[in-house]
């Protein structure tokens, strides 16, 4: 779940590649946006911020470009620059709300977490689906159809098994256990696609499902379990051993990965950090239903 954000979708590929950007040198700044029909639009900006287009700049949302991003990285790295991972981060932090996070762009379309009213039910749905999820990712990198995937084995974020004994206490409390609804079927369905027809986008997936839950995910589970479980820590939300070298040591195992891709195939995995929200968002609303 790239993160506790509950996404807006737009186009899939709202993010511009660094040849639409190179194509001419306006003498006035030239912003490139999406309007709601999701097509491109060249914006020269006036001295007041005023759009030559005819388009109002109020219904316009400007997205920060790949390109944007890795000449950012480049000009200023900082004593721990993170490579591409840092890249995808960017990326995935412009994808929340201003709420959510100082870096967030997008307008909230739900109200925030601590104003939520979880029930069980909606929380058993989140969790079931969820474990489906994981247990579709961990199967994939065991099985590794791209030999890379195996960097991604026993990292210590694996979650299902967790997850597992979190719903073996919960029907030892009396609960039934539903079976895995639509968001958890489709994400993983598509999923397994990905991972075998496009290894760029998959690897966007791993990352935002794992490193979305380290963060925005326990603030979420706190809340929860605040509400409605008496506040009981789920096995979910624990990690065995130190969870920020796990997360390092998986930081470096991406950029490794990636260090072999081309800036093409690069841009396409950002790319896909918008449908990841998407699909983890569909997921996470669970929560709230009855």
């Amino acid at each position: 779940m790239a993160s506790s954000a509950l996404p807006i979708s737009q186009s899939p590929r709202s993010l511009v590649s660094a040849r639409h950007l190179t194509a001419c040198r306006p003498s006035l700044p030239v912003v490139y946006a999406s309007s709601l029909g999701g097509h491109l639009h060249r914006l020269r900006v006036g001295p007041r911020g005023s759009s030559r287009s005819g388009l109002p700049l109020r219904r316009v949302v400007v997205y920060a470009t790949t390109t944007d991003v890795h000449k950012k990285r480049q000009a200023a790295p900082g004593p721990r620059d993170r490579g591409f991972v840092d890249e995808m981060r960017a990326v995935a932090m412009r994808l929340h709300t201003r709420d959510q996070a100082k870096e967030g762009e997008k307008e909230a379309d739900a109200p925030p977490v601590a104003k939520w009213e979880p029930s069980v039910e909606g929380y058993l749905r989140f969790l079931v689906d969820s474990k489906l999820v994981y247990d579709t990712l961990e199967t994939i990198v065991q099985e590794a159809v791209y030999p890379y995937y195996a960097e991604f084995r026993n990292t210590g974020l694996e979650r299902s098994e967790k997850l597992a004994k979190d719903l073996e206490w919960f029907k030892d409390q009396g609960h039934t256990i539903p079976e895995p609804s639509s968001p958890g079927v489709t994400y993983a369905s598509y999923l397994e696609e990905l991972s075998k027809n496009d290894p760029q986008a998959f690897i966007c997936h791993l990352y935002n499902i794992y490193f979305a839950h380290t963060a925005g995910g326990r603030m979420i589970g706190r809340k929860v379990a605040e509400k409605i479980l008496d506040n009981k820590e789920l096995e979910f939300y624990q990690w065995d051993g130190d969870l920020s070298q796990m997360l390092q040591n998986v930081r470096e195992k991406l950029n490794r990965v990636a260090s072999s891709w081309s800036r093409e195939e690069k841009d396409h995995c950002l790319e896909e950090t918008e449908k990841s929200f998407q699909y983890s968002g569909d997921i996470l609303r669970l929560i709230l239903s009855s």
